[in-house]
């Protein structure tokens, strides 16, 4: 099992193919899984680097309270182990998040970024600042299967295989560690240094995903020269409601990319 040791904890990765890299990072309570419509369609044309974020999947999670930082730091540091000193980072919700972090933090790792339904803050709106303490709360008292259980019916709508998958990747973490991560992920917070980002950026999101959807025009706004997409027939894990639109996008993306 392929793993390195990344700011003390031990984290799960995987290559595919060879090319230009796309390193892929899931959203929370996901894991690396996630992305296999991905590296079915890309992997020929593309170096495919799937990693689990601490806390899920086959990655560790040390004891202690999650510091949100710390997912731009293991990426940049697997980055570094893997002899990978720039890549296009792709990422979903959470995923898309510590991408944004990254460009942000550590730019000259990152040639481009792909972010697909993902959030740059937890206080966007009223919405926001009402519902985020209300779910932390809510993940603390529910059992983890129940709380996987309600995910799995909200995202397998378009794509009834998503429930197995997010069952799968639910079963993966315990309730510590969930309720650990999730509050960490919710102290993400990138509203003010969006116009840091100065690498081509391309931003999907479903047209059904009422997730995050409501942040994403926002979020194109303010990263200079940023394209915005919309993935029809699609909710929040895009990428594989609709995989064939979304690998159409990374694709012309990374051609683009190669051209300039």
């Amino acid at each position: 099992m392929p793993t390195c040791l990344v700011n003390g904890v031990q984290l799960y990765y995987e290559i595919h193919g060879s090319g230009p890299p796309i390193v892929f990072t899931h959203g929370h309570s996901m894991y690396h899984r996630q992305w296999e419509p991905q590296v079915e369609a890309l992997r020929d044309r593309y170096q495919i680097i799937l990693w689990d974020v601490r806390g899920h999947g086959r990655s560790a999670l040390p004891p202690g309270r999650v510091d949100p930082e710390d997912f731009s730091r293991d990426l940049n540091g697997l980055m570094q182990a893997l002899d990978i000193p720039e890549a296009v980072l792709c990422g979903l919700s959470m995923g898309g998040h510590i991408s944004i972090q990254t460009a942000i933090r550590y730019p000259q790792r990152v040639r481009g970024l792909i972010l697909i339904g993902s959030p740059f803050t937890n206080t966007f709106n009223l919405f926001e600042r009402l519902t985020t303490p209300i779910s932390k709360l809510s993940v603390r008292l529910l059992p983890l299967r129940t709380t996987g259980s309600l995910t799995a019916k909200a995202l397998s709508g378009i794509n009834p295989d998503n429930r197995t998958f997010i069952e799968e990747a639910f079963s993966m973490m315990s309730h510590d560690a969930f309720v650990r991560h999730w509050s960490g992920n919710l102290r993400m917070e990138s509203k003010q240094d969006l116009h840091r980002v100065s690498c081509p950026t391309l931003v999907l999101y479903g047209d059904q995903d009422t997730m995050v959807m409501r942040q994403q025009h926002e979020l194109a706004r303010q990263i200079a020269g940023a394209e915005l997409h919309v993935v029809p027939n699609a909710h929040h894990l895009t990428n594989r409601d609709n995989p064939e639109e979304v690998n159409r996008h990374v694709a012309e993306f990374m051609e683009r990319l190669e051209t300039t």
